[in-house]
């Protein structure tokens, strides 16, 4: 087992340039997570950020400072054990009581969605808790390989050697398509305060998260908004995706039903072009190509975030879209090179099976914080050859585990169809095997196992899903849904025993 890194004395740097097992890049909330479980397992690391504090996005974003993510410290669940992980969507979680549920402890009850203070107030909080320790102000700045092939971190305070590297580097860099003339209009991390657009007419390029945040802020002050994109605005997708528009971002989709100074437009934007007076937005409908031209004193581009790679491609790392995110395998691994990692929210670029077209939930910390975990156990089974082997189950008591996960199991309500409960079964009987992703099990081969998880469809259905895998074939078996989401009764205990009928010995 690797010794766990010393710990830095008071007034000393942590971390400094040298050779690690693990090399972390970042200090926002998936770096955190990242490292808490490493410090967890004894897998010695170092983690480096270019920051001056922890925090990464939540240090200055989101612009206007509420958060479309909640914590409801008195729904159902225990607010400091795991099912309250359900209603709290902003903590870093941790097997110790005592780094458990600190957000809600920090919001005054007037929104159940924090502000970005304390967000940032609430990730500093653990990071002094846990005492995870983070070499501050130590940007990396390039990347290389060593004779033996590990990984060298270049950055000002010297290199760092490494056999693993996890960016958790955040989708931090402000990206644009190559639109004429897009160029020359604000990104979403440049808009001004909201009332600085009072009685002006706005287009904001975009449809998505950061276009509705936009639009909320400025309903009381814009004299109208357009929001213009190619693809409708399909809350039906979205609100269940748990990854989308929240419903405190409706009401510019309900202003724009209503004609009330908002409009929602399917529109190819065609060139922008800038005068004094403004800008002048050349669009095309996509429902039949009709040009439109609108006069706007004001655009925005909500147009997204890439992830900043720096040199990584050269290195070998494969992208997609546009080269905003890198291509990963089920388990966040770079597909084209072995060895470098990725957490926090890059780990949306890891889309799962995607049922019914809905997206993982990776782009929000209450789904990435359980990537984190999983990908903490992986790396310390299969490069540090520490096993961390679940609790045995007894075979009576395999249907009720099984229904009080679909039930109550934080992981598979925050990442529907994308992480699964796994259960194995060998001649030494049943094992927990804990969570997984969904994608990796179904692909890769293994030991007869069931893994259960939950699905949302377009018409808000939720169900319960079981994957039995026998001989290496996977079958895949609906539950049926329930009003109130509970799975513990009879109807599916029924259903349950007659899935893993097959598996019992």
């Amino acid at each position: 087992m690797p010794r766990a890194t010393r710990k830095a004395t008071v007034g000393e740097r942590p971390f400094p340039p040298g050779e690690y097992p693990v090399v972390v890049v970042g200090s926002g909330p998936g770096a955190i997570q990242v490292s808490h479980e490493l410090d967890r397992l004894g897998i010695g690391h170092a983690t480096i950020s270019a920051d001056a504090s922890p925090g990464g996005m939540f240090r200055r974003l989101p612009i206007y400072q509420r958060l479309l993510s909640w914590t409801k410290p008195y729904a159902l669940g225990d607010p400091a054990g795991r099912a309250g992980e359900w209603y709290d969507w902003n903590s870093i979680v941790s097997d110790d009581p005592a780094l458990r549920s600190i957000m809600p402890g920090l919001m005054d009850g007037t929104s159940s969605f924090p502000s970005r203070a304390k967000m940032e107030e609430n990730l500093a909080t653990f990071v002094t808790r846990a005492n995870l320790q983070i070499r501050y102000e130590c940007p990396w700045q390039s990347t290389s390989r060593a004779d033996d092939g590990r990984f060298v971190l270049t950055t000002p305070d010297g290199d760092y050697v490494c056999e693993v590297v996890i960016f958790a580097i955040g989708m931090a860099e402000p990206w644009k398509p190559p639109t004429p003339g897009l160029e020359l209009v604000p990104h979403y991390v440049e808009a001004g305060p909201a009332e600085s657009y009072a009685g002006k007419r706005v287009f904001i390029a975009g449809k998505q998260n950061s276009a509705f945040e936009i639009a909320t802020a400025f309903l009381p002050w814009a004299r109208q908004l357009v929001l213009g994109s190619p693809r409708p605005a399909t809350l039906s997708v979205v609100e269940h995706s748990l990854a989308g528009v929240r419903a405190r971002y409706v009401q510019p989709y309900e202003d724009a039903m209503l004609h009330n100074g908002v409009f929602l437009l399917d529109v190819k934007i065609e060139r922008i072009e800038w005068s004094a007076d403004g800008f002048r937005v050349r669009l095309s409908r996509t429902d039949g190509g009709r040009e439109l031209v609108y006069e706007a004193d004001a655009a925005i581009a909500t147009t997204g975030f890439a992830v900043p790679l720096r040199d990584l491609p050269e290195l070998g790392v494969a992208t997609f879209a546009q080269g905003k995110m890198p291509a990963l395998t089920p388990l966040w691994e770079s597909a084209t090179v072995p060895g470098i990692f990725f957490a926090g929210t890059i780990t949306q670029a890891a889309a799962g099976l995607k049922k019914h077209g809905i997206p993982a939930n990776s782009g929000a910390l209450h789904g990435y914080r359980y990537n984190a975990r999983v990908l903490v156990r992986h790396l310390a089974a299969t490069r540090f050859g520490i096993e961390s082997l679940g609790p045995m189950i007894e075979p009576d008591a395999v249907v009720s585990f099984l229904l009080e996960q679909l039930t109550m199991a934080p992981e598979l309500w925050n990442q529907r169809s994308y992480l699964a409960q796994v259960a194995s079964v060998s001649d030494e009987g049943w094992r927990d095997d804990g969570i997984w992703p969904l994608a990796d099990f179904v692909d890769a081969s293994g030991p007869d196992a069931i893994a259960v998880t939950l699905e949302p469809n377009p018409d808000s259905s939720i169900y319960p899903v079981a994957y039995v895998r026998i001989s290496g074939a996977v079958e895949e078996h609906l539950l049926d849904p329930d009003a109130m989401n509970e799975y513990r009764g009879s109807p599916h205990r029924d259903q349950m025993a007659a899935i893993l009928a097959p598996l019992m010995r």
